[in-house]
Protein backbone atom coordinates (compact mmCIF):
# COMPACT_ATOMS: atom_id res chain seq x y z
CA UNK A 1 0.00 0.00 0.00
CA UNK A 2 2.87 2.54 1.03
CA UNK A 3 4.83 2.04 -2.37
CA UNK A 4 1.51 2.48 -4.27
CA UNK A 5 1.05 5.24 -2.18
CA UNK A 6 4.89 6.44 -3.05
CA UNK A 7 4.68 5.65 -6.91
CA UNK A 8 1.29 8.13 -7.35
CA UNK A 9 3.25 10.67 -5.32
CA UNK A 10 6.28 10.66 -7.70
CA UNK A 11 3.90 10.02 -10.77
CA UNK A 12 2.01 13.05 -9.94
CA UNK A 13 5.33 15.45 -9.06
CA UNK A 14 6.79 14.40 -12.54
CA UNK A 15 3.46 15.00 -14.86
CA UNK A 16 3.21 18.63 -12.64
CA UNK A 17 7.03 19.40 -13.19
CA UNK A 18 6.14 18.38 -16.87
CA UNK A 19 3.23 20.85 -16.78
CA UNK A 20 5.51 23.77 -15.37
CA UNK A 21 8.55 22.76 -18.03
CA UNK A 22 5.62 23.09 -21.19
CA UNK A 23 4.30 26.72 -19.70
CA UNK A 24 7.82 27.30 -18.86
CA UNK A 25 8.53 26.31 -22.84
CA UNK A 26 5.80 27.99 -24.40
CA UNK A 27 6.07 31.53 -22.51
CA UNK A 28 9.67 31.79 -23.65
CA UNK A 29 9.02 31.16 -26.76
CA UNK A 30 6.52 33.70 -27.21
CA UNK A 31 8.12 35.91 -24.80
CA UNK A 32 7.01 39.60 -25.85
CA UNK A 33 3.70 38.13 -24.81
CA UNK A 34 4.65 39.68 -21.48
CA UNK A 35 4.37 43.06 -21.61
CA UNK A 36 1.31 45.04 -21.66
CA UNK A 37 1.83 47.62 -24.58
CA UNK A 38 2.64 44.17 -26.79
CA UNK A 39 -0.63 42.92 -25.68
CA UNK A 40 -2.81 46.04 -25.63
CA UNK A 41 -1.20 46.84 -29.55
CA UNK A 42 -2.65 43.85 -30.86
CA UNK A 43 -5.63 43.19 -28.70
CA UNK A 44 -6.79 46.63 -30.94
CA UNK A 45 -5.10 45.48 -34.40
CA UNK A 46 -5.33 41.37 -34.90
CA UNK A 47 -8.79 41.23 -35.70
CA UNK A 48 -9.15 43.85 -38.24
CA UNK A 49 -5.70 42.43 -39.65
CA UNK A 50 -6.81 39.23 -40.09
CA UNK A 51 -9.94 40.84 -41.71
CA UNK A 52 -7.84 42.20 -44.22
CA UNK A 53 -5.95 39.70 -45.10
CA UNK A 54 -8.77 37.55 -45.71
CA UNK A 55 -9.87 39.77 -48.53
CA UNK A 56 -7.25 40.30 -49.95
CA UNK A 57 -5.31 37.64 -50.13
CA UNK A 58 -2.19 38.50 -47.52
CA UNK A 59 -0.21 36.84 -44.56
CA UNK A 60 -1.98 37.86 -41.76
CA UNK A 61 0.88 37.13 -39.23
CA UNK A 62 3.04 39.14 -41.30
CA UNK A 63 0.78 42.05 -41.66
CA UNK A 64 0.59 42.22 -37.76
CA UNK A 65 4.05 41.89 -37.66
CA UNK A 66 5.33 45.17 -40.03
CA UNK A 67 3.07 46.88 -38.20
CA UNK A 68 3.84 46.02 -34.63
CA UNK A 69 7.48 47.01 -36.17
CA UNK A 70 6.82 49.87 -38.03
CA UNK A 71 5.13 51.30 -35.52
CA UNK A 72 6.70 50.60 -32.37
CA UNK A 73 3.42 48.64 -31.38
CA UNK A 74 1.38 51.39 -31.93
CA UNK A 75 3.64 53.96 -29.53
CA UNK A 76 5.77 55.74 -32.03
CA UNK A 77 4.17 59.45 -32.34
CA UNK A 78 3.91 59.49 -36.09
CA UNK A 79 1.69 56.14 -35.96
CA UNK A 80 0.08 57.63 -32.91
CA UNK A 81 -0.83 61.43 -34.94
CA UNK A 82 -1.69 59.46 -38.26
CA UNK A 83 -2.72 56.29 -37.90
CA UNK A 84 -0.01 55.07 -39.91
CA UNK A 85 0.90 52.06 -38.08
CA UNK A 86 2.39 50.52 -41.34
CA UNK A 87 4.60 53.61 -41.87
CA UNK A 88 3.53 53.89 -45.82
CA UNK A 89 4.65 56.81 -47.85
CA UNK A 90 2.02 59.07 -48.96
CA UNK A 91 0.93 59.07 -53.05
CA UNK A 92 0.30 61.94 -55.08
CA UNK A 93 -2.15 63.03 -53.81
CA UNK A 94 -2.31 62.09 -50.31
CA UNK A 95 -2.12 64.60 -47.40
CA UNK A 96 1.33 63.52 -45.33
CA UNK A 97 2.13 64.59 -42.32
CA UNK A 98 4.37 68.36 -42.02
CA UNK A 99 7.16 69.52 -39.72
CA UNK A 100 6.47 69.05 -36.60
CA UNK A 101 8.11 71.86 -33.39
CA UNK A 102 7.45 68.66 -30.62
CA UNK A 103 9.08 68.42 -27.40
CA UNK A 104 10.97 65.09 -26.14
CA UNK A 105 10.30 64.51 -22.49
CA UNK A 106 13.35 63.37 -20.90
CA UNK A 107 11.73 61.52 -17.82
CA UNK A 108 9.30 59.45 -20.42
CA UNK A 109 12.23 58.96 -22.88
CA UNK A 110 9.25 59.77 -25.86
CA UNK A 111 8.39 62.52 -27.91
CA UNK A 112 4.94 64.19 -26.54
CA UNK A 113 2.63 65.24 -28.94
CA UNK A 114 -0.73 66.03 -27.04
CA UNK A 115 -0.90 69.68 -25.45
CA UNK A 116 -2.87 68.70 -22.43
CA UNK A 117 0.18 65.66 -21.78
CA UNK A 118 2.65 68.31 -22.41
CA UNK A 119 1.08 70.99 -19.74
CA UNK A 120 2.14 68.03 -17.58
CA UNK A 121 5.41 68.15 -17.71
CA UNK A 122 8.13 70.55 -16.19
CA UNK A 123 9.78 73.13 -18.86
CA UNK A 124 13.25 70.83 -17.23
CA UNK A 125 11.94 67.98 -18.23
CA UNK A 126 11.12 68.59 -21.83
CA UNK A 127 13.73 69.51 -24.88
CA UNK A 128 12.11 71.11 -27.81
CA UNK A 129 13.01 69.84 -31.18
CA UNK A 130 11.73 70.44 -35.12
CA UNK A 131 10.61 67.31 -36.41
CA UNK A 132 11.00 66.77 -40.39
CA UNK A 133 8.34 66.60 -42.76
CA UNK A 134 7.45 62.89 -42.33
CA UNK A 135 6.31 62.13 -46.12
CA UNK A 136 4.19 59.65 -44.66
CA UNK A 137 0.40 59.47 -45.19
CA UNK A 138 -1.57 60.83 -42.50
CA UNK A 139 -5.20 59.18 -42.08
CA UNK A 140 -6.93 61.70 -40.42
CA UNK A 141 -9.99 63.23 -41.25
CA UNK A 142 -10.36 66.77 -42.95
CA UNK A 143 -9.83 69.36 -42.36
CA UNK A 144 -6.69 67.97 -39.84
CA UNK A 145 -5.11 65.45 -42.34
CA UNK A 146 -1.59 67.03 -43.57
CA UNK A 147 -2.00 69.78 -40.81
CA UNK A 148 -0.22 70.79 -37.32
CA UNK A 149 -3.89 70.68 -36.36
CA UNK A 150 -5.83 68.28 -33.39
CA UNK A 151 -2.23 66.42 -33.29
CA UNK A 152 -3.96 64.20 -30.49
CA UNK A 153 -7.24 63.64 -32.73
CA UNK A 154 -7.08 59.83 -32.27
CA UNK A 155 -5.64 59.56 -29.09
CA UNK A 156 -8.87 60.67 -27.66
CA UNK A 157 -11.41 59.29 -30.78
CA UNK A 158 -11.43 55.43 -30.89
CA UNK A 159 -13.57 55.37 -34.22
CA UNK A 160 -11.18 57.76 -35.73
CA UNK A 161 -8.81 55.89 -34.33
CA UNK A 162 -9.71 52.04 -35.95
CA UNK A 163 -11.17 54.12 -39.31
CA UNK A 164 -7.70 55.04 -39.86
CA UNK A 165 -5.84 51.68 -38.97
CA UNK A 166 -8.45 50.12 -41.58
CA UNK A 167 -7.53 52.73 -44.04
CA UNK A 168 -3.83 52.12 -43.43
CA UNK A 169 -4.08 48.42 -43.85
CA UNK A 170 -6.51 48.48 -46.89
CA UNK A 171 -4.30 50.81 -48.32
CA UNK A 172 -1.06 48.35 -48.12
CA UNK A 173 -3.17 45.48 -49.83
CA UNK A 174 -5.38 47.92 -52.56
CA UNK A 175 -2.10 50.21 -53.27
CA UNK A 176 0.82 48.54 -52.24
CA UNK A 177 0.73 44.86 -52.43
CA UNK A 178 -0.66 44.57 -56.31
CA UNK A 179 0.01 42.98 -59.02
CA UNK A 180 0.49 46.50 -61.22
CA UNK A 181 3.05 47.67 -58.36
CA UNK A 182 6.15 49.35 -59.87
CA UNK A 183 7.94 48.05 -57.54
CA UNK A 184 9.45 44.78 -58.68
CA UNK A 185 9.43 42.96 -55.35
CA UNK A 186 5.63 44.21 -54.47
CA UNK A 187 4.67 43.28 -57.63
CA UNK A 188 6.77 39.68 -57.66
CA UNK A 189 4.83 39.36 -53.73
CA UNK A 190 1.71 39.49 -54.70
CA UNK A 191 1.34 37.22 -58.03
CA UNK A 192 3.05 34.94 -55.61
CA UNK A 193 0.44 34.74 -53.15
CA UNK A 194 -2.30 34.52 -55.80
CA UNK A 195 -0.42 31.24 -57.63
CA UNK A 196 -0.22 30.52 -53.86
CA UNK A 197 -4.04 30.93 -53.15
CA UNK A 198 -4.85 29.57 -56.34
CA UNK A 199 -3.29 25.98 -56.00
CA UNK A 200 -3.80 25.75 -52.10
CA UNK A 201 -6.74 27.84 -50.90
CA UNK A 202 -6.78 30.89 -48.35
CA UNK A 203 -5.60 28.66 -45.98
CA UNK A 204 -1.66 28.62 -47.08
CA UNK A 205 -1.97 32.14 -45.88
CA UNK A 206 -1.70 31.41 -42.23
CA UNK A 207 1.15 29.06 -42.26
CA UNK A 208 4.69 29.84 -41.07
CA UNK A 209 6.51 29.25 -44.20
CA UNK A 210 4.22 31.79 -46.18
CA UNK A 211 4.69 34.32 -43.52
CA UNK A 212 8.31 34.44 -43.46
CA UNK A 213 8.89 34.46 -47.07
CA UNK A 214 6.55 37.11 -47.51
CA UNK A 215 8.35 39.23 -45.19
CA UNK A 216 11.97 38.57 -46.95
CA UNK A 217 10.15 39.07 -50.57
CA UNK A 218 9.03 42.57 -49.49
CA UNK A 219 12.01 44.01 -47.49
CA UNK A 220 15.50 43.43 -46.39
CA UNK A 221 16.97 44.66 -50.66
CA UNK A 222 17.03 47.35 -52.40
CA UNK A 223 13.94 48.92 -54.21
CA UNK A 224 11.39 47.31 -51.49
CA UNK A 225 9.13 48.12 -48.08
CA UNK A 226 12.60 48.80 -46.18
CA UNK A 227 16.29 48.07 -47.70
CA UNK A 228 17.35 47.25 -44.73
CA UNK A 229 19.21 43.65 -44.25
CA UNK A 230 18.09 44.05 -40.41
CA UNK A 231 14.68 44.82 -41.20
CA UNK A 232 13.50 40.97 -42.11
CA UNK A 233 15.29 39.76 -39.09
CA UNK A 234 13.14 42.12 -36.77
CA UNK A 235 9.99 41.72 -38.09
CA UNK A 236 10.08 37.64 -38.21
CA UNK A 237 11.33 37.94 -34.70
CA UNK A 238 8.26 39.97 -33.85
CA UNK A 239 6.02 37.16 -35.44
CA UNK A 240 7.96 34.54 -33.69
CA UNK A 241 8.13 36.00 -29.70
CA UNK A 242 4.69 37.13 -29.84
CA UNK A 243 3.39 34.32 -31.88
CA UNK A 244 1.54 35.89 -34.30
CA UNK A 245 0.99 32.46 -36.29
CA UNK A 246 -0.98 30.66 -33.49
CA UNK A 247 -2.51 33.81 -32.68
CA UNK A 248 -3.62 34.06 -35.98
CA UNK A 249 -4.40 30.53 -36.47
CA UNK A 250 -6.74 30.10 -33.15
CA UNK A 251 -8.56 33.40 -34.27
CA UNK A 252 -8.95 31.80 -37.83
CA UNK A 253 -9.36 28.43 -37.62
CA UNK A 254 -10.57 28.21 -33.76
CA UNK A 255 -13.21 30.94 -33.66
CA UNK A 256 -11.33 32.07 -30.49
CA UNK A 257 -12.09 36.18 -29.18
CA UNK A 258 -8.64 37.39 -28.78
CA UNK A 259 -8.14 37.13 -24.90
CA UNK A 260 -8.61 33.43 -25.56
CA UNK A 261 -6.11 33.31 -28.06
CA UNK A 262 -4.01 35.26 -26.50
CA UNK A 263 -4.19 33.20 -22.92
CA UNK A 264 -3.92 29.66 -25.03
CA UNK A 265 -0.17 29.69 -24.11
Amino acid sequence: MLINTTAKRVMFMFMFMLILSSSSLFANEFSFRKYNHVKKFYEANSMEAIKVANKYKLPPAALLAIAGLESGYGRGYVAQITGNILSLGAFKNDKELPGLYLPYSKSEKKVIFDPNEIKKHTKSDLVWKKRPKSLKRDYRPAPYAGTTKKLELLTYDKNLKHSSRMACYNDFATRWIINTSKVKAFKEARIWLDKLVDKHGKKILFTKEVNMEFISKIGGHPRSFNYREAWPKKAKLIMKKVGLIRLTNDIQFKAMNFDSAWRSI
